[in-house]
């Protein structure tokens, strides 16, 4: 941990585990740091890892091993002076439904002791943000579910916090309303110095945000820098092709000859697609149709592209980041956790 007269950044993580009933392991040992200002991604698919994180770090649930520090506050030794230096927006709705919308930002209001002379514009502001004015005197049991969501991140954004997690903050949401939500979070960070602390599994959220992202798959971190930086990592542009049917052999040792072409950095399958990365893609397209030609192989399809996150995450993990269903143990022991919490 910083040392006492050191300037602190505003979370740091060493060695961070949490292990559930039965063995699950849901973090295994991960560190890291977040400076004050910063937009820190978590990147992932569901079961990942990363609501469990955001969950220890707001003191929601307790680490199994290792330390981590909000404001330069021990999160299990300090956690109520914790609670007062941060907001948290969850992936579980909490707004009530037998209240309006604008009753339940005056209550989270209250709750952050937002000054009574400031409540109504900040309402107002967050209200008009998610898209909410018209139908904030409506009691909230007459939402639809994107709706309350909308809320629900009003509530969390209401009193602008120094730290600021948001846990999946735009999922469900349409496009317009994400994109609304973007601009107010950049406007929060730039205007009030808020250090932001994202978990997402939208690629073009994390790369339009954030300032580092941390790669997360199955509890482990794979990669942590700034977007632009991990996609040039990856040493290249990225040639995807396909081989038409039954060219088998052929196939094959087209792939065992372009391995050996100079500014090949690495092929890989991703199913039946067959994924080059390379120093210049430009270049080395042609070299490919030749390699197939030499070979008495034929390619059905080829596209190429600059690196991107998605080619980033399939690097670091060996497969494709995609909109999908917690298949994991993680989940169903967090939705028990949410369920012990709300029978209170």
């Amino acid at each position: 941990m910083v040392h006492a007269g050191a300037a602190a950044p505003a979370i740091e993580v060493i060695d961070l585990k949490k292990i559930y009933r039965g063995g699950i392991e849901a973090v295994k040992g991960i560190s890291f740091q977040i400076e004050r200002g910063e937009i820190f991604g978590f990147l992932g698919p569901n079961g990942a890892g990363k609501s469990t994180t955001i969950m220890m770090l707001t003191t929601l649930i307790k680490p199994t091993g290792g330390r981590a520090a909000v404001d330069g506050l021990d999160v299990v030794k300090d956690a109520y002076r914790v609670r007062t230096r941060l907001g948290y927006v969850s992936q579980d709705l909490a707004v009530d439904d037998h209240l309006t919308g604008r009753e339940n930002l005056i209550l989270q209001a209250h709750f952050y002791h937002i000054p009574r002379y400031q409540i109504k514009a900040r309402i107002d502001e967050v209200l008009e943000l998610v898209g909410l004015s018209e139908r904030c005197d409506d009691r909230v049991e007459f939402y639809s579910g994107g709706m309350r969501k909308r809320l629900d991140i009003a509530c969390g954004l209401i009193h602008r916090p120094s730290i600021l997690f948001l846990d999946e903050p735009t999922l469900g949401l349409d496009i317009q309303t994400r994109h609304e939500i973007w601009r107010y979070i950049e406007r929060l960070r730039s205007e009030n110095k808020m250090t932001i602390f994202l978990t997402t599994h939208y690629m073009d959220e994390a790369d339009a945000l954030c300032d580092r992202i941390a790669i997360i798959d199955r509890g482990v971190i794979k990669a942590i820098d700034a977007p632009a930086a991990l996609k040039d990592q990856l040493g290249g542009d990225v040639i995807f092709f396909r081989f038409s049917e039954g060219s088998g052999d052929a196939a094959a040792a087209t792939l065992a000859a372009m391995r050996k072409l100079p500014g090949v950095k690495e092929i890989s399958q991703r199913g039946e697609e067959n994924v080059v990365v390379a120093r210049n893609g430009d270049l080395m397209l042609p070299r490919v149709f030749e390699a197939a030609q030499k070979n008495g192989a034929r390619i059905e399809s080829v596209t190429l592209k600059r690196p991107t996150l998605d080619d980033v995450y399939l690097a670091h993990t060996g497969r494709a980041l995609r909109d999908q269903a917690a298949d994991g143990k993680e989940e169903a022991q967090k939705q028990r956790v949410r369920m012990r919490r709300a029978r209170r």
